[in-house]
């Protein structure tokens, strides 16, 4: 059975002060990690202030931050808790000055290996996706930032055309419209982004007519981002290497598929699977990482169509780059390399949104996610 241990901490260097930005790091835990860290990142210079210990936790994967900043919410990516075949998720109230976590509960996710979670834009509730189960979930959120038990749970079906990886549905993410009406969950092994509506008042997930969005068979999408006009998404592709740029209508939850583009140079033969989409917040350029190649790919969006130009790569200066994420002022992008168990800071060019090392890295072990809190106003 899976433990799920939280504990909290007395101040340290992370507390945010001058106007930091306090970043908050995933994990997978084992002999070196032992749960969630934080750092603070220096908006002026990309510096990251030492890694600590925000809480002990089981392997919290991948973080969601409450819209008031007051609780953070992480996945145990397992396959067992509580002597039960599902993994779960933690809920924790941040301590305002340190910026720490406290453990408050934990709920079942009703599936086997839980890796995405996201808040949704009320506060009221957290939905999380299931790869090991093929599931999602939605779990609500009290008025202490505590989790109940589930108000939606839906089981996917089918497979598609890899054998060693597409055996059965995957879901690998879930996200919410800018609208917070419609629920996008990417499943690798169906070769589908599954639509749901969403009730954030109940908390429920209906299927949408139209239900999903295909993608090309044997692709695998993995993870998933919205442009900030709300006219398109992304959806990055793990076993193909692609990016599928998609037109949104919001009126109706549906996704059409404009154009998909390799991540990988030309020629490049070796094993890479594809990881994170994310689109600056211009709306002007897009970002997938490449585990493999450990690189970033850098698109740049055009604003009318959607379409994506590729703009080269950059080295992330680690193996087997994950999540990334880029801080709030657009300047500084933190790629989270996995086997090398570092951070690196690299500068974004706001005119062309090519990357540059900036010099800073930060060591954390098996980091998996990243997640930025701006101090309150």
């Amino acid at each position: 059975m899976a433990t799920l241990l939280a504990t909290s901490f007395s101040a340290g260097t992370a507390s945010a002060q001058d106007g930091g930005v306090r970043v908050y790091i995933g994990t997978y835990t084992g002999e070196k990690s032992k749960g969630i860290y934080l750092s603070q990142l220096n908006p002026a210079t990309g510096a990251l202030s030492a890694a600590e210990l925000a809480a002990e936790t089981k392997n919290p994967s991948f973080l969601a931050i409450h819209p008031d900043r007051q609780f953070v919410y992480a996945v145990s990516e397992v396959a067992d808790a509580d002597n039960k075949p599902t993994g779960a998720v933690s809920a924790f109230a941040v301590e305002p000055k340190s910026g720490k976590l406290k453990l408050l509960n934990h709920q079942s996710s009703q599936g086997a290996g839980p890796c995405h979670l996201v808040v949704d834009a009320t506060g009221k509730n957290v939905l999380v996706a299931n790869y090991g189960g093929g599931s999602c979930a939605v779990l609500p959120i009290g008025s202490d930032g505590k989790l109940g038990e589930a108000t939606a749970a839906i089981q996917h079906k089918g497979k598609s055309v890899n054998p060693g990886r597409q055996e059965g549905p995957h879901a690998h993410s879930i996200n919410l419209d800018p609208a917070n009406r419609f629920a996008f969950v990417a499943d690798l092994g169906l070769d589908k982004v599954l639509v749901y509506k969403f009730d954030a008042a109940k908390g429920t997930l209906t299927a949408n007519d139209p239900p999903a969005a295909t993608v090309a068979p044997g692709a695998g999408p993995r993870h998933f981002a919205f442009h900030p006009s709300g006219k398109f998404a992304y959806v990055i592709n793990e076993i193909a290497n692609t990016v599928t740029a998609l037109a949104y209508d919001g009126s109706r939850g549906a996704l059409k598929e404009i154009q998909t583009i390799t991540t990988l140079p030309e020629r490049y033969m070796e094993t890479s699977y594809t990881a994170e989409v994310v689109v600056h917040p211009t709306g002007k350029f897009l970002y997938g990482s490449n585990r493999g190649h450990d690189s970033l790919a850098v698109f740049a969006i055009e604003p009318t169509t959607g379409k994506l130009t590729a703009r080269g790569h950059q080295s992330t200066g680690g193996k087997t780059p994950r999540n990334f994420a880029i801080d709030p002022s657009g300047k500084w992008l933190l790629a989270e390399n996995q086997d090398s168990g570092t951070i690196v800071v690299l500068q974004v060019d706001p005119l062309t949104g090519g990357l540059a090392p900036s010099g800073h890295k930060l060591d954390v072990p098996s980091p998996v996610c990243v997640r930025f809190v701006s101090p309150a106003r």
